[in-house]
């Protein structure tokens, strides 16, 4: 089965190796830890509210420092862990990342009051507090899980960008714009790191399960299964002119996505910040009334209602055309895994809007911007 799918490369560490690949993820939460916390930190106010307080939280931001160092030190093979080990770990990191989130997750939950949630499976998954923040809130485990994820993000790709290099002679082009758009892609997540303050994760999600290995390593590891099996093929062989079209192509086709869902999570930060400002000098805020509440519903969040994954969508569509396999089931698995993220949790905030704002504030709201996610279709 494993060399039919053609993956027998990431079963191939020896005894040693397979402890130390299991490790692996712990070792770089610690690593993360360590530097977020010695790091200078710029703080900064949130959109949620303490319980205790009732005011807004405040946060110690530094994700892009640790990404930059993660980097260096990865670039400089302390130890003589070569730049490879990453990917070829890659299996075993994510069994050792599963176990690390079972019992963080365990304590994390199973140490706060039951609340609502009296089921303790689902209060494993779903999680019971909102916001968890220790040291005298100098350390936020959200924010925390994506400066893990989003770090191993790159770092993953990277890597196995160092095995392409050294194990296939007829490199792929593609591979590499792929690292590097996934790269950017998270590059700028923590330059903007404090606009995730002001979106779903950070508003509605509890620290659950669910988060705790989503956050840190699904995002971190698995998010990149395309590399998977696509790492050990070889340039796929078009003529220099379409080469350039099916490079160029791809890249643009990200940078749509990354253009809307980007400008989507701005517009929503500068209006919840500002609310009477316009976006970008020219968008002016329209809104609907809901009682203290306002529902914004121009500029890009007038195209549709969670317009900023259908950024995503086309970033998603991007990574599949990258590799130039366009008919490899491999090079589509990362589309398949955000369609099925965000179809359901777009049904799940629709539902919390509701409440939220109201039933007929919010179906005044869905008169106005029909479309769920794509213009014109869904």
């Amino acid at each position: 089965m494993i060399n039919w799918l053609g993956i027998d490369h990431l079963f191939e560490l020896s005894g040693g190796e397979v402890v130390l690949g299991f490790l692996t993820p712990l070792f770089v939460c610690v690593f993360a830890f360590v530097a977020h916390m010695i790091l200078p930190a710029r703080r900064v106010t949130g959109y949620v509210s303490g319980r205790e307080t009732g005011k807004p939280r405040s946060y110690r931001l530094n994700g892009l420092l640790v990404f930059v160092l993660a980097h260096i030190v990865w670039a400089l093979e302390p130890l003589g862990i070569p730049r490879d080990w990453f990917y070829r770990s890659t299996m075993y990191a994510i069994a050792g990342g599963f176990v690390t989130a079972v019992v963080a997750n365990s304590i994390l939950v199973y140490t706060q009051p039951e609340g609502e949630q009296k089921n303790k499976f689902l209060a494993f998954w779903f999680g019971r507090a909102q916001e968890l923040q220790f040291f005298n809130n100098r350390f936020d485990v959200k924010m925390y899980f994506y400066i893990v994820g989003g770090t191993m993000l790159s770092l993953n790709a990277w890597s196995a960008a160092a095995w392409h290099s050294d194990n296939v002679a007829d490199t792929n082009p593609g591979l590499f714009l792929y690292v590097a758009i996934n790269s950017f892609y998270v590059f700028d997540y923590f330059v903007f790191e404090r606009v995730q303050l002001y979106t779903y994760d950070l508003i509605h999600e509890n620290i659950g399960f669910k988060l705790t290995w989503g956050g840190p390593f699904v995002w971190g590891w698995m998010f990149l299964v395309p590399i998977w099996g696509l790492a050990p093929v070889a340039d796929p062989g078009f003529s220099t002119g379409w080469t350039y079209f099916w490079l160029i192509g791809a890249g643009l086709l990200f940078l749509a996505g990354w253009v809307i869902s980007r400008g989507a999570n701005l517009q929503k930060y500068t209006f919840k910040r500002w609310p009477e400002r316009k976006f970008l000098g020219i968008i002016e805020p329209e809104i609907i009334e809901a009682g203290d509440r306002k529902i914004l519903c121009s500029g890009l969040w007038g195209a549709a209602r969670h317009f900023n994954y259908f950024g995503e969508g086309l970033y998603a569509l991007s990574m599949g055309l990258v590799w130039g396999y366009f008919t490899n089931l491999w090079a589509w698995t990362y589309a398949i895994i955000v369609v099925s993220m965000f179809v359901p949790r777009q049904i799940e905030d629709e539902k919390r809007c509701a409440e939220k704002y109201g039933a007929e504030k919010w179906a005044e709201y869905q008169a106005r911007v029909p479309y769920k996610i794509f213009p014109g279709i869904y």
